[in-house]
């Protein structure tokens, strides 16, 4: 696998092969692509209590959807789920990476928790996993672009079709 350039992510989105809506030129960096925070995110529902850690367990059971109109203060040791403005479409030999930047990286806040892996053949917008791994509590505010996405070639093609294939909420 090799990781696609600026100049090779151009002509992956002149080509139509791979899609993200919206997007501006200026959200292309050398190897990545930069992605906004949307106004929706997902929060643990409070005294939630202890969660069993069983392939049965689903997450929607154990956490609420709330706007992010005003902002969010994430305290120290806490996790959200939030979820991109822009919607990623990739070819089957494309896949992907969500990674933080490092300017909020830097101020303690990690973008994801685990599954930051994008897999071939998605359509979807891109669930963040954020925890506060500071001393202190961020405040999160959408519209902001907090996180990107470096894109790279498969050996091989495949096409996800799983639960989270077409995700258009936290």
């Amino acid at each position: 696998m090799s990781v696609l350039t600026r100049d090779a992510i151009l002509h992956e989105l002149e080509t139509g092969r791979l899609r993200v809506e919206p997007l501006a030129l200026d959200q292309i960096g050398p190897a990545s692509i930069d992605l906004t925070l949307g106004n929706e995110i997902r929060v643990l529902t409070p005294g939630a209590g202890a969660i069993p850690i069983r392939d049965e367990v689903d997450f929607l059971d154990h956490t609420e959807s709330q706007t992010l109109d005003e902002p969010y203060v994430l305290s120290p040791g806490g996790t959200i789920h939030g979820i991109t403005v822009e919607k990623i479409t990739l070819p089957p030999d494309l896949c992907g990476f969500l990674e933080g930047r490092s300017r909020f990286a830097r101020l303690g806040l990690m973008i994801h928790v685990t599954s930051a892996f994008v897999q071939p053949g998605v359509s979807n917008r891109q669930v963040l996993e954020m925890s506060n791994v500071a001393g202190h509590p961020l405040q999160i505010n959408a519209g902001v672009r907090l996180c990107q996405i470096v894109l790279m070639r498969t050996e091989g093609q495949a096409v996800y079709r799983g639960r989270f294939a077409n995700q258009e909420r936290p």
